[in-house]
C-alpha cells in the first residue's frame, strides 16, 4: 500500500466515523430538530457526488469511504424529512 492510500483510507475512516454517532443518536431518539436540513441534504448531495467521483478515478479509499457515509447521511436526511 502506498502512502497516499494509506492516508486516504485513515482519513476516509476518521470522517466516516464522524456520522456514525449522529445516526445511532437519530435511531434511539427519533429526534432531528437540531439539525439542518440544509445541512444534512448538501452533505448526502456532495458525498453522492464523492462516490461518482472517485469511481471515475478508481480511487477505492474514496469510494468506500463515501459510501458508507452516503448511506449514513441519506439515513439521517430520510429521517430529518419524516419527522421534521
Amino acid at each position: 500500500m502506498n502512502m497516499a492510500n494509506f492516508f486516504g483510507y485513515i482519513s476516509a475512516f476518521c470522517t466516516t466515523a464522524a456520522f456514525v454517532p449522529q445516526a445511532i443518536k437519530v435511531f434511539k431518539t427519533k429526534k432531528t430538530n437540531d439539525i439542518s436540513l440544509g445541512m444534512i441534504l448538501l452533505m448526502t448531495i456532495g458525498v453522492g457526488f464523492w462516490v461518482i467521483y472517485g469511481s471515475l478515478i478508481n480511487a477505492w479509499p474514496i469510494i468506500i469511504a463515501n459510501v458508507i457515509t452516503f448511506v449514513l447521511a441519506l439515513y439521517i436526511l430520510v429521517k430529518k424529512i419524516k419527522l421534521g
